[in-house]
C-alpha cells in the first residue's frame, strides 16, 4: 500500500481558511451567479457559493418593461455588497447587478452611436427617467418628441428606442434622447416619400396643422405646406376659410426641394383658372357690381366674381374727394358698382373705377349752370391768386383776383373777404377736362367801359366833368361824372401854363373839365387832361376868330372878339 496520506495540520487548515476568505474578499463589488435555494414572502433567498446565503426583494427582479415569475432553481446575476452583514448573510443587489451590465452595454453602444432600448418610467424637473435595463437615464423634455406635446402619459411604460446623448459613469449619469430616434426615423421615411412624389402630380393629403400663412397637409408621412395664396383663385383672409383640421382633400404638388424636403402644395390649381378669357368677359368701360374685399392705403380691392379682383386706385374712387382714405368711401364688404378701366391678363390685374360710375360734377355743372350765370357759395380759401368757392355738386369754383373789381387791385379788393362768406358770383367758364370753374365778382355790376362805350359819351376827344376824388403831389385822382370810371390827371396836364401846373389849387370834391386824351377798352385805361382842353379851346377860338399878331395869347384873342361883338360886327 501506498504510503497513508498526510494529515493537515492546523497551520493547514488556517492557510486553506485565509485562501478562502482571500478569494471571497475578492468578489465584493462585482457581479457574480447564484441560485434561487428559497422564496420568502417577497424576498429570494439566493445562494452565490459563499458559506452564507443572501437575500433580494423578488421586486429588483421586476419592473418596467420586465414582467416574469422567478422560482426556485432560477439561476441569476447579483451585484455582490458584502461577504457577510451583522445578521451572517451576504449582502447581494439584483438591481446593482442590473445596472453594472447596462453600463458595460451602454458605454458600447454609445461609443458606436447605436440606439438603445428604455422605458420612461417617471416625470421629474425639467423632462423624464428613463430605465434602460437597470441604469437611469434622464430625457430632457425638449428630447422626447420632434413637436412639443402635453401628455407624455401614452409613451410611459412602454419600451422604445432612444439616443444616448452624454455619459458619464463616474456621475452615474446618462442623458437620452427619443426625438433624435424620430427625427432620423423620420428622415428616411420622408426621402423615401419624396423619391416617390413628383411635381404636378395631384395626391391624397389630410390637413394636420392650421398657421396664418396656409396649412401643413400629411401626404402619408411627409408633410407638405398648402399656402393660403394657392388655396383658391379668390383672396383668402385666413386659411381657416378653406380647410379645417383634419380634413381630407385632394392637392397638387406644386415644387419638391430633393435637399430640404419641402414640397409646396396648391388646391386652386386643380380648378380652372377663372383668369382665362378675361378680356373678353370684362370688357373695357363696362360696368359691373361687385364686393368690397380689401380696404389699402392706396385703394380698395373689389371682388367681381370667385378668383377675380380688381383695384379701384385712391384717384378713382371720388371727383371731388381727393385726399381722402379710400376707407372713409367705401367699406368692407359693401356692395358697389364699378366701370373696367384696363385689364392685363399677363400681369393678371384689372383697374377699376368707382366716379366712372356717376356723373361728372363739372360736367352736371355746366349743364346746369352756363356761362353768364349767376351762382351762390360760402367763401372755402384765400389764396394769393384768389378766392375759392364752393358750389354745388361738392364742386369749387374760383374767382381770381382780376375778377374782384373793376377799378382797384385784386390784392386790396381780397381782403375784404373772410372764410366762411356768402358771396355771389357770375359763371365766366367751366373747363370739364381740367376739373377747373372760373368764377367772376366784378362781372355782377357790369363793365363800366363797356356801359361808357355803348353810351357814347366817353371817347377819345370828349370832353367830361370829373370829380376829384384826391389831390396828390403828382397830380390827381378824378372820377368821371356819370359813369364808374376813374382816372389820374398828372401834374404837367393840370394847366397849360406852367405856373398853373399846382395841384393845390384844387380840392377833393370840386368838380373840373377836361378832354379824353386815351379811351382803350382792351387795356381797360382812360386819360383826361385839362391842359388839352385849354390848348383844344384856344385852337378853336383861333380858327374861328384870327389873329394878326401870332404871338397873341388867348386872352388877347377872346378880348379882341368881345369887342367886335359889342359893335355888332
Amino acid at each position: 500500500m501506498s504510503a497513508a496520506l498526510k494529515t493537515p495540520s492546523r497551520e493547514d487548515f488556517a492557510s486553506m481558511l485565509d485562501e478562502s476568505f482571500s478569494a471571497a474578499d475578492a468578489l465584493e463589488g462585482s457581479v457574480v451567479k447564484g441560485k434561487v435555494v428559497a422564496i420568502e414572502k417577497d424576498m429570494a433567498v439566493i445562494d452565490v457559493g459563499l458559506k452564507t446565503e443572501g437575500r433580494v426583494a423578488l421586486r429588483e427582479f421586476t419592473g418596467p418593461g420586465r414582467e416574469g415569475v422567478l422560482e426556485v432553481g432560477d439561476e441569476v446575476e447579483v451585484y455582490l455588497d458584502r461577504i457577510e452583514n451583522a445578521l451572517g448573510e451576504a449582502v447581494i443587489s439584483r438591481d446593482k447587478a442590473r445596472r453594472e451590465e447596462s453600463w458595460v452595454k451602454l458605454e458600447v453602444s454609445y461609443e458606436k452611436n447605436e440606439k438603445v432600448t428604455g422605458v420612461i418610467f417617471n416625470q421629474v424637473k425639467g423632462g423624464y427617467t428613463v430605465d434602460l435595463d437597470g441604469a437611469v437615464a434622464f430625457l430632457p423634455r425638449s428630447q422626447v418628441d420632434i413637436r412639443p406635446i402635453r401628455d407624455v402619459t401614452p409613451l410611459m411604460g412602454v419600451p422604445q428606442p432612444f439616443q444616448i446623448l452624454k455619459m458619464d459613469r463616474r456621475r452615474g449619469n446618462i442623458v437620452v434622447s427619443r426625438r433624435t430616434v424620430l427625427e432620423e426615423t423620420r428622415a428616411e421615411a420622408r426621402s423615401e416619400l419624396v423619391a416617390n412624389l413628383e411635381e404636378g402630380q395631384t395626391v391624397d393629403g389630410v390637413v394636420k396643422n392650421i398657421t396664418e400663412y396656409g396649412a401643413f397637409v400629411d401626404l402619408g408621412g411627409i408633410d407638405g405646406l398648402l399656402h393660403v395664396t394657392d388655396m383658391a383663385w379668390r383672396r383668402v383672409n385666413h386659411p381657416s376659410e378653406v380647410v379645417t383640421i383634419g380634413q381630407q382633400l385632394k392637392v397638387k404638388i406644386i415644387k419638391i426641394n430633393h435637399e430640404t424636403h419641402r414640397i409646396s402644395l396648391g388646391i386652386k390649381q386643380l380648378l380652372a383658372d377663372p383668369w382665362e378669357g378675361i378680356e373678353a368677359k370684362y370688357p373695357v368701360n363696362a360696368k359691373f357690381s361687385g364686393r368690397v374685399t380689401n380696404i389699402t392705403d392706396y385703394g380698395a380691392f373689389v371682388e367681381l366674381e370667385p378668383g377675380i379682383e380688381g383695384l379701384i386706385h385712391v384717384s378713382e374712387m371720388s371727383w371731388t374727394k381727393k385726399n381722402v382714405h379710400p376707407g372713409k368711401i367705401v367699406s368692407t364688404s359693401q356692395e358697389v358698382e364699378v366701370q373696367i378701366l384696363e385689364v392685363d391678363p399677363v400681369k393678371r390685374r384689372i383697374s377699376l373705377g368707382l366716379k366712372q360710375t356717376l356723373q361728372n360734377p363739372w360736367e352736371a355743372f355746366a349743364e346746369k349752370n352756363p356761362s353768364g350765370t349767376v351762382v351762390e357759395g360760402e367763401v372755402k380759401n384765400k389764396t394769393e391768386f384768389g378766392l375759392f368757392i364752393g358750389l354745388d355738386g361738392d364742386v369749387d369754383g374760383m374767382v381770381h383776383l382780376s375778377d374782384l373789381d373793376w377799378n382797384r387791385p385784386g390784392e386790396q379788393v381780397i381782403e375784404e373777404f373772410k372764410k366762411g362768406d356768402i358771396v355771389k358770383a357770375q359763371v365766366l367758364d367751366v373747363d370739364v377736362e381740367k376739373e377747373r370753374i372760373s368764377l367772376g365778382i366784378k362781372q355782377l355790376g357790369g363793365d363800366p367801359f363797356a356801359d361808357a362805350a355803348a353810351a357814347g359819351d366817353v371817347k377819345k376827344g370828349a370832353v367830361v366833368t370829373c370829380e376829384i376824388t384826391e389831390v396828390k403831389e403828382s397830380g390827381l385822382e378824378v372820377k368821371i361824372v356819370g359813369t364808374d370810371l376813374t382816372a389820374f390827371i398828372k401834374r404837367n396836364e393840370l394847366a397849360r401854363e406852367r405856373q398853373d401846373q399846382r395841384p393845390e389849387r384844387f380840392a377833393p370834391g370840386e368838380k373840373i373839365d377836361a378832354r379824353v386824351t386815351m379811351f382803350d377798352r382792351k387795356s381797360r385805361k382812360v386819360q383826361v387832361s385839362i391842359k388839352a382842353l385849354e390848348m383844344a379851346e384856344e385852337k378853336e377860338a383861333i380858327a374861328q376868330y384870327g389873329s394878326a399878331d401870332a404871338g397873341a395869347s388867348l386872352g388877347d384873342i377872346l378880348g379882341a372878339a368881345l369887342k367886335r361883338a359889342n359893335k355888332g360886327e
